[in-house]
């Protein structure tokens, strides 16, 4: 596939391109050159498109329960002088 640059440096990406990456109107991308000069375009997705990627491991902490530990953490850098 291939697509012509305008006169204002815009770039059609091809319909194929833009249904394999879901990508729809209004939609933003990335752009990195990779080490060997090559081109990788990535679709920036929301935060909330992360979610679910993980399994949780047990049951959830409360937030005191998660004060209490990063208490005993600090104490015990403190005990060892860290």
């Amino acid at each position: 596939m291939e697509s012509a640059i305008t006169a204002r440096g815009r770039v059609t990406i091809p319909k194929a391109i833009r249904e394999r990456l879901g990508l729809q109107p209004g939609d933003r991308v990335k752009f990195f050159v990779d080490l060997d000069g090559g081109l990788i375009l990535l679709p920036m997705l929301p935060a909330s498109a992360l979610r679910g990627i993980v399994a949780p491991r047990g049951t959830p902490v409360t937030i005191d329960e998660m004060t209490e530990a990063a208490a005993a953490g600090a104490a015990g850098v403190a005990r060892r002088g860290g």
